[in-house]
């Protein structure tokens, strides 16, 4: 069996996973956002490794993990965590989604004019460079004490086996690596006043980093097995559905919703904010054109109207089969899904939700239909941002607990007009992704990795779905799209 354990925002997710691929166990263990402030967003690390431990002695409950024979790690990406010479945690760790370090974000391309060049993309709040900067700036103090920073699964990496080490993948979002190079940039560092002694240790993401310590192999009944780099969320759910080759292509209906396309070059396009890292395997890289709320956008909107939750609301909606069906319906209001910012193309912290054009006949599901639309449309602005950037888009594969309703793959079929792929494991595609990581591992330990191995082992899951777009809706929606990006347009001043 392979382990792998993805930290998301909402939840830390265990799978175990045969040697055929299979993913036979899972369990997850859930978390909390902190937003004191507006803009800002954070989380205490010691909660995600609580939520590690719950969802692993779960898996220990059910199965015997004597058999495991390595550990994978996925994580969400960007959040800044800061750790002093004793590895004591110095502040709440700042999140992948927040907004509040937009001037340091200018600061850092105004001190390094050639920033662009050196990490393929543009500094936004969202990467951890500015976090850190921010701190300098903010909480000098806190950066006084600073000895090392990491990622969020590279933290709960230390937790496993007292290394600071981290991906190619997940490094590509500090803005502090030089992505072409696949090295840390001397100079992006000396902007926010760090060195490199300050950072983890690079590997591919299917490298060993280290072995289990002993304490936690005892507690969940495990080995000291060889634990693997692993990668960021993204790049796990592509090796999770087979996306490691140029063109393959993968759509994340998570917190966050992202478009993934990989690529054998690197290919840079910051003008339209898209997001050019490396890949967690070698020699390859990808493009990403990122939306800050998805499926977040769903659980917000449950909160708001008082529905039960998600399944309720796309009941309610799938029960009315005329409003389904009529993609211009006047009750339905347009929805901007910007509810904590945006990134692609707009790169606007202060980006704003909104719905736009309700009547006395607009009902809840009106609102979910819109909501569903809405976000299928910044998903539309993301893939013209792609393809601005000459990325090749062939097949593309949904992942996220946002892939398991039909009725919004199809909507996202009509609004992208292309034909869209589920594939079985897709909901668990970051830790499907790093238990396969987790294998590649176990193979460059035993000393058996080959040429083929990548490709023997993170082939495309089976096909469960093919949704295809409906050539009579498609126009439809073309026409609300114009609608859709003329309203952020309109507004887009308005939103501070």
């Amino acid at each position: 069996m392979f382990l792998g354990i993805d930290l998301g925002t909402s939840g830390v997710k265990a799978v175990l996973m045969n040697e055929s691929g299979e993913i036979t166990l899972q369990a997850s263990a859930g978390l909390e956002v902190s937003r004191p402030q507006p803009l800002w967003s954070e989380q205490n690390p010691t909660h995600w490794v609580d939520a590690m431990d719950a969802a692993v002695t779960a898996l220990s409950k059910d199965h015997d993990l004597s058999c495991v024979k390595s550990i994978g790690l996925s994580g969400q990406m960007h959040g800044a965590t800061l750790l002093d010479s004793d590895n004591n945690i110095i502040r709440p760790a700042i999140l992948w989604n927040d907004g509040r370090s937009q001037a340091q974000c200018e600061a850092i391309e105004k001190a390094v004019p050639n920033s662009r060049d050196i990490t393929g993309n543009l500094a936004m709040p969202g990467f951890t460079a500015p976090k850190v900067l921010w701190v300098k700036d903010n909480e000098p103090d806190n950066f006084a004490k600073i000895a090392k920073v990491l990622l969020p699964k590279d933290y709960l990496g230390f937790i496993l086996t007292g290394q600071y080490a981290s991906d190619m993948s997940d490094s590509a979002g500090t803005l502090w690596l030089d992505v072409e190079k696949r090295v840390w940039s001397d100079d992006m560092l000396s902007a926010c006043g760090l060195t490199q002694s300050q950072m983890p240790k690079l590997y591919e993401g299917h490298e060993v980093t280290g072995t289990l310590n002993a304490d936690l192999a005892k507690k969940w009944g495990m080995q000291t097995v060889p634990v693997a780099a692993g990668a960021g969320d993204n790049a796990a759910g592509a090796v999770g559905v087979g996306v490691v080759t140029p063109g393959e292509a993968l759509l994340s209906l998570g917190t966050s919703g992202v478009l993934f396309v990989s690529n054998a070059k690197y290919a840079p396009n910051p003008k339209e904010a898209v997001h050019a890292f490396c890949h967690c395997l070698p020699k390859t890289w990808h493009q990403m054109s990122v939306i800050l709320s998805a499926a977040s956008c769903l659980d917000w909107l449950v909160s708001l109207t008082g529905a039960q939750d998600v399944p309720t609301l796309l009941a309610e909606l799938e029960a009315q089969a005329e409003l389904v069906a009529n993609p211009q319906d006047e009750n339905t209001p347009i929805f901007l899904p910007y509810l904590t910012g945006e990134r692609t193309p707009h790169n606007n912290p202060h980006a704003k939700g909104t719905f736009f054009g309700m009547t006395a006949s607009t009902t809840r599901a009106h609102l979910t239909k819109a909501v569903l639309e809405g976000v299928a449309f910044a998903f539309a602005d993301g893939q013209l941002a792609l393809t601005n950037s000459d990325g090749e888009i062939n097949r593309v594969s949904v992942i996220g607990g946002g892939a398991r309703s039909t009725l919004w793959g199809q909507i996202l079929s009509n609004i992208l007009d292309r034909p869209l792929l589920f594939r079985d494991g897709g909901d668990v595609g970051p830790a499907l992704g790093a238990a396969r990581l987790a294998h590649l591992a176990y193979l460059v330990d035993s000393g058996s990795f080959t040429d083929q191995s990548i490709e023997a082992i993170c082939p495309a899951p089976p096909i469960t779905q093919e949704i295809l777009p409906q050539s009579e809706k498609v126009e439809a929606y073309q026409e609300r799209w114009v609608k859709y990006r003329a309203l952020y347009q309109a507004t887009s001043s308005l939103m501070g």
